[in-house]
Formats: C-alpha cells, structure tokens, sequence
C-alpha cells in the first residue's frame, strides 16, 4: 500500500444536488475514490452520470442556487497547509487552493477564454494573481509555458486573440494557463473531445510529459474509453450519479463487471470489423419500472458478432450502389479565401480550403470525409450547398450543373440537399420551440397545405427519431447534446431531401448517444433511400459510415478508395498518421502504456 504522503485527494461519500421546480436530483449520490500522487484517475460515463458535477464538486464551482453539496467530504491535502476539508473552506481562502494548487481544463476553450483579451494576457493574469512577480516576469513565464505546450510561434501566440486560433490551439492555451502555477492536481473535463485525432494524441502526450515533470495527480474526465486505455492508471465508471464500478485500467477493460461499463466499451465504432449496427448501452442491460438495473446475459464479443458484416455481403451492397447513377459530381473545385494586407486591404495572398477537388458521389452512397482540421472538408460541403461560393470549378447535382444557379432556384434546389451542423445548440433558435424549428423549413418552402398538416408531420418526425410528441413544445435549453442533434436530423428530415451533408454531427456526443445517432443514420438511409457525405475527424467513426473515403490535407484529396481498404492498407503516410493516432483501447495497448509508465515512475498501488 502507499503510504499517506501520496495522498492527494480523498472524496468521502459525497452527494450533490440540484434543486428543480419539481424535484431534488442528487447529480453526485455517495461516491468515493482516492487520488494519489504522480497517479491518473479516468472518470468515465455519458452525460448527467455526474462526471462533471464530481470534478465541478472538487473545485467548488457548483452554482449556489441550484445546486450544493449536502453532505461528504473532500480531503485535499495541501503542499502546503496539510490535509483540508474543501467543502468547509471560505469562498475566500478556497481561491489560494483553486487555480494554484488545483487547476482545471474546462471542455470548451472557447467559452473559458475571455474573447476581448489576449491569449498572452490571460495566462500572465492566473500567473500574477498567485504569485507575486512583476509583469515582465510573468510575460517571459508565459511564453516558457508556450513553448511547453508546443504552441507554433509563440512570441506572437502572446498577443494573439482566442478567435484568431484553432481549437486545439486554444486547448493548449488552456493546458499553459492550468499549469502555470504548477498545480499538485490537474482536473481535464473532456479536453480533447472535439479536436482531430493527431492533436488529441499531441495533448495527451503533453499532459502526460507536464505529468511526469511535477508529479501531478490528474482526474481525467471523458466518454471516450479509449483515450482512458492509453491515459489512466485506474478507472471510475460513473451512472446517474454513482459510481458503477472501479479499478485498475487493465481490469475494467479485459473483465469488465457491470453491464454499463461493457455498453460503454462496445459502443465506440471497432476498427477490425464492420458492422451493420453500434451496440448500445441498451443491449447489455435494461430498467425495471422502479428504477433496478437488469444485467441482459450477452458479452461483448457476442453482440458484436451478430452486429457483423460479411465481406461477401458488403461486396453484394457495394454492387449495387456503384451501378447506381452519379448524384453529385465535383470537378477541380477550389474555394480560395483571400488575405488582405495594408491600409488599402490589398490581396496579399490566399488560403486554399479547397485546391481543385473532383470527386463523384453515387446515389444511396455513404461517402467519408476525413482529415485534420482546416484540411478543408467543411469548406467543401458548405462549397457543394453554395453556402459559400466556389472559386472554381463545376458542382453538378443529378446532371444539372448548379455551380451559378440563381439564388431563388438555388433556394428551391435546398429542399433536395440538406445539412447536419456540427453544433446542433448554435444550430437552433434558443427563441422557438423545437416544433416550430422544424416546421420553419416546411412553411419556407410550402410543403403541406397548412400548419396543421405541417405539425402533424413533425410529430411523426419526432417519433422517427426516437423522441416523443410532448416535446414538441419545449425549447432547445431543455434538451441534452444528444436529443438536440436528433431535432436537427427531424429538421433536415422534414423537406424530404435526397442528399444530406452531416458535418461533425456526431463529435461532442457521448460514445453511447453517438452509438444511438450512427444507428438512426444509417435506419433512415436504407427506409429513405438517402445519399449522406459524412464529415468527421473521427475516423473511427468515418469508417463505420462510410462505403468510400475521402482522406483530405490541406484541401487536397490525400488519398480515396474504399474506406476499409484505406484503414487496412493506407498509401500515404499523412493516412498512416491519422490511423496511428486513433486511440483504440486494445489491451496489448493498455499493457504497452503500462510498462512505458513503470519506466518514468513507481507502479500506482492500490
């Protein structure tokens, strides 16, 4: 056992609540874990299991009303001032622990940094507030912790705005602001959850190496299983509220107890085989009216199993598709954007998003656009619905060339193809219910004779997607990620389309709701014969969807083909890049990671 000196963190028995109109949910309901020195606990669950409200918890950020901790406690012992209680502390002497001593990377970067200053000015400010050193001093600290976070130029990183900067730049901002004051606990609440694969794999590493340096206790928070594999030492499965099951990281992964944590596990698309469904949380287990969990006897594997396609029955579908007729063709499109310099605002240069890009896409196909981000995917499926002007280049849709089409008959051509954004809160009027958010498109284009035929149809539309008539009178803040995304696939369902873009629609969902949305996808695709280009950084889940690929870089194809071809035997070693940085959470992975830990430090004991 380790000795006391490697306690960092003790959570007795601590609950949570928030306070409703018409209830009190206990969020976090009696759970318990140690966190010691140099160790990384992975905390694991889909959204409302109460990972976030733990971490929030530990920080003391829980808004009062209306939520607070009713009971518990939670032991940070202090470099310091020894072991102190924090549910006990002031508001006022809790500020000399958070930020200094335990330091938090929020989810979105973007909503943590302030926009009207400087990515420089922010981190010097956490920097002067704990430490007491001059601004010079504090400016050459934080462009040291620049170069640790492995930003590109930081000299002008300093005195760059948060908008000015991708978001896995931001993310690192964030990582420099968090370690400014070299914490003894890092807290990371989904930090890498929509950022490409490659740069995910980048923070990791980076947190890690921060990790090994000061000897940090890190609680990681995630839905994504396979980041934990390759992160943590031991692992936290948290639902409604509890924690489910705990353990070593090897032990859950290779013998896990509970049902829920096995869902988690077979949700995540797998990349050696192909499958006609995700599992779900539902096929391992199932509720009773009074709320107890009833274990279904599958494993893992044998879900799966029936889930999987043959490489004859995939030859079979492709067959088809591809003696089908060409729904869209794209011939050496470019979308350049220009950049602007000198009083004058003269064209200095441009940014090629796109850079003469010709592809076609056959009717009923599912086709995967895949690459970093600013590879220029986005650009091109906003370029094909004219939301933003070619440069250059032909799109022809069905035959008819639409690349100049009128705005009005472009208008009317938008029924035929629509979008699924990648934020579907931004997506949706805060303003108007969800029914009038879908039936806004079918009033627009005049489909149906009335409202009343119209909202008769969205019910239907919401049945479809796994969502109940009574919502239709409730508004987007009242609705999870996952049940958002689902109203914009009933809106862009509602004017009946043939072809549908999906950019990064399922990103920031957890691995079981996003499970839930892929099944939705491809049950409306076969009931509607629908023709999908599916954008994602994810490859995984690129694979999953799509019949073909497309790998872009720097808004040029890298590489095109079959996409289980591609994943097995990629040609380009941009391909091979991005493969190698899918975490995938094998257990010959887990044991690696595991021995590459025993080198740098003493094995976590429990």
């Amino acid at each position: 056992m380790m000795s006391n000196i490697d306690v960092l963190l003790e959570v007795k028995n601590l609950v949570t609540e928030f306070s409703t109109e018409d209830e009190i949910v206990k969020a976090v309901n009696e759970i318990s874990f140690t966190l010691h020195r140099g160790e990384t606990i992975g905390i694991v669950g889909e959204s409302g299991s109460g990972k976030s409200v733990t971490s929030l918890s530990v920080m003391q950020l829980i808004p009062n009303p209306p939520g607070r901790i009713t009971s518990g406690e939670i032991i940070y012992h202090s470099k310091n001032n020894g072991p102190v209680d924090l549910t006990k502390v002031s508001t006022k002497d809790m500020r000399k622990y958070r930020g200094n001593e335990i330091a938090m990377i929020f989810q979105e970067p973007m909503t943590s940094l302030n926009p009207v200053y400087t990515c420089g000015d922010q981190v010097m400010e956490a920097i002067m507030l704990h430490q007491k050193i001059s601004k010079k001093e504090a400016r050459e600290k934080t462009l040291q912790l620049f170069k640790q976070v492995q930003l590109p130029r930081p000299e002008q990183m300093l005195d760059t705005y948060p908008h000015q900067i991708s978001g896995g730049q931001k993310q690192r901002v964030m990582i420099a602001m968090a370690m400014s004051c070299t914490p003894s606990i890092l807290i990371a609440d989904e930090p890498t959850t929509a950022l490409d694969v490659t740069v995910q794999k980048t923070i990791l590493d980076l947190m890690l190496k921060l990790q090994r340096q000061h000897d940090m206790g890190i609680l990681f928070i995630t839905h994504d299983l396979g980041v934990i594999a390759e992160l943590a030492d031991r692992v936290i499965v948290m639902y409604k509220g509890k924690i489910v099951e705990q353990g070593p990281v090897l032990d859950i992964f290779s013998n896990p107890q509970h049902p829920y944590t096995k869902g988690l596990l077979a949700c995540r698309p797998p990349l050696g085989k192909r499958l006609h469904f995700l599992p779900t949380v539902s096929d391992f287990m199932e509720h009773t009216e009074n709320g107890e969990i009833i274990e279904k006897p599958k494993s893992v594997s044998e879900v799966l199993a029936s889930a999987e396609i043959t490489a004859a029955e995939r030859e079979i579908q492709h067959k088809e598709i591809y003696s089908r007729s060409k729904i869209l063709q794209l011939k050496n499109i470019k979308t350049y954007f220009p950049i602007k310099k000198g009083m004058f605002g003269k064209v200095s240069d441009y940014v090629k998003a796109v850079d003469d890009i010709s592809v076609d896409v056959y009717e009923g196909e599912t086709l995967g656009l895949v690459g970093e981000s600013g590879c220029g995917k986005t650009t091109l499926g906003r370029t094909i619905l004219r939301l933003i002007e070619p440069t250059s280049g032909l799109i022809l849709y069905k035959g008819q060339d639409i690349t100049n089409l009128p705005p009005k008959e472009m208008r009317s051509l938008r029924k035929d193809i629509q979008i699924i954004f990648q934020d579907p809160y931004s997506s949706l009027n805060p303003r108007i219910t969800i029914g009038e958010a879908i039936m806004e498109p079918m009033q627009v284009h005049g489909i149906l004779k009335n409202d009343k035929e119209r909202k008769e149809r969205v019910m239907e539309l919401l049945k479809r997607v796994n969502m109940t008539e009574q919502q239709f009178y409730r508004y987007p803040h009242e609705f999870s990620g996952g049940q958002r995304q689902r109203i914009c696939i009933a809106r862009a369902l509602a004017l009946q389309p043939q072809f549908i873009i999906c950019d990064e629609s399922v990103s920031a969902l957890d691995v079981s709701v996003q499970a839930q949305v892929l099944n939705l996808l491809n049950e409306l695709k076969k009931e509607f014969k629908f023709t999908y280009i599916f954008i994602s950084h994810d490859l995984s889940v690129v694979k999953f969807m799509s019949d073909r690929m497309v790998v872009m870089n720097k808004g040029k194809i890298e590489e095109m083909g079959d996409a289980d071809q591609i994943y097995n035997n990629p040609q380009t070693d941009y391909t091979k890049k991005l493969i190698s940085s899918i975490p995938k959470g094998q257990l010959q992975d887990i044991q690696a990671s595991i021995e590459t830990k025993k080198n740098y430090r003493a094995p976590i004991q429990t």
